[in-house]
C-alpha cells in the first residue's frame, strides 16, 4: 500500500518530491508536496484501470483502497497543505 502511494508521489512529483506520513485522530495520512491531483480526476483515481500515465496499469490506487477496506479502514483523497495529494485513512485502531 505504501509502496503504491510513494511510487505515485515520485512518478507525478518528480525526484524532489517530499512525502509525509502522520497520525490523525482515528487514522493516518500520507501526503506529498507534488502538483496534486486535478479536480476532474479526483472522482476516478480509485477506479480499477484508471491511469493518466502512458505506461501505468491503473491498479495502484485501486490496490491501496482494497487493502484499506480489507482492514476495515476508509481512504479519502484530500489536498495537502502544499497543494499536493493527501490520502487520509480513517477507522484505524491503535493510532494516536
Amino acid at each position: 500500500m505504501f509502496e503504491n502511494l510513494f511510487g505515485n508521489a515520485a512518478e507525478h512529483g518528480g525526484p524532489e518530491v517530499t512525502v509525509t506520513v502522520g497520525a490523525t485522530g482515528d487514522g493516518f495520512y500520507v501526503a506529498d508536496d507534488g502538483p496534486g491531483i486535478p479536480g476532474e480526476e479526483r472522482d476516478r483515481i480509485f477506479e480499477s484501470g484508471y491511469s493518466t500515465a502512458t505506461d501505468g496499469t491503473g491498479f495502484g490506487l485501486t490496490i491501496v483502497r482494497r487493502i484499506a477496506e480489507a482492514h476495515g479502514w476508509s481512504v479519502e483523497l484530500t489536498e495537502s497543505k502544499t497543494g499536493g495529494a493527501r490520502f487520509e485513512f480513517t477507522g484505524v485502531d491503535g493510532v494516536s
